[in-house]
């Protein structure tokens, strides 16, 4: 359970920020730099749900989507280091990644073939997707950096629902541009 009485601690005031295990590490760490993109991804979600009100079902994808982030900033606040916890640490699982699949494929459904590049545009919300999709993917190269690094691991689970949420994305800025019909289309040289 979560309980944050005191928003701020003054603990951070040397450069570090602390871990679920209680850690500290410095702000500019490549863990925090992970589970922080996920939540500026979050944020950029939560911006693209102000033009989807009047979309119910993306929205509520969008809205289970924001809370499947917290839970990937969670696992990925919580390294797995192998000892032993007194408490089950949240972990991203395969249900979440399948889920985020049949959403993509829900959506994808209703867009006809690309025979182009899309350019981030068309609708508010569509802009506001591209931009996580852009924010999402950067979360998924700093993760994939992480769990390089041979003294860190990052769930494998993690790493998939990551690549997933550009993908998802993706389809949905198209599917907010009366499904693909009013992409930007690239038009490759158009400007020469």
């Amino acid at each position: 359970m979560v309980k944050l009485n005191k928003i701020y601690t003054r603990t951070g005031d040397d450069g570090t920020t602390g871990l679920v295990s209680g850690e500290r590490r410095p702000k500019y760490d490549l863990r925090i730099e992970a589970y922080g993109t996920v939540d500026e991804t979050n944020a950029v979600v939560g911006t693209a749900r102000l033009h989807t009100a009047d979309m119910p079902e993306l929205d509520a994808m969008l809205m289970r989507i924001q809370n499947d982030c917290f839970d990937l900033g969670a696992d990925l606040a919580t390294p797995e280091t192998g000892e032993k916890l007194d408490y089950e640490p949240l972990r991203i699982v395969d249900a979440q990644v399948d889920r985020i699949e049949a959403d993509i494929d829900r959506l994808n459904a209703d867009l006809e073939p690309l025979k182009s590049f899309v350019l981030p545009g068309g609708t508010a919300a569509s802009a506001y997707l591209h931009l996580a999709r852009t924010v999402s993917r950067r979360a998924e190269r700093l993760m994939v950096e992480l769990a390089a690094h041979d003294n860190e691991t990052v769930n494998p689970a993690a790493i998939r629902f990551a690549n997933r949420l550009s993908d998802f994305f993706f389809v949905a800025a198209r599917w907010v541009n009366d499904h693909g019909r009013t992409d930007v289309l690239w038009v490759p040289g158009k400007n020469r």
